[in-house]
């Protein structure tokens, strides 16, 4: 994924992230993100259920 696809995700999960302040961070460094808030999204549906 781009970066700017990486940020839609995250925003799309942290609706309170901005994209000025993750276009600041390497792709990699977003990437990362992106997994640990996928992680805790999915532990959260788990203890929903």
């Amino acid at each position: 994924m781009s970066k700017y696809e990486i940020i839609d995700c995250i925003m799309e999960i942290n609706r309170t992230a901005k994209q000025d302040f993750l276009d600041q961070f390497s792709t990699e460094d977003l990437d990362l993100y992106l997994e640990h808030l996928m992680e805790v999204d999915l532990e959260e549906i788990a203890l929903c259920a």
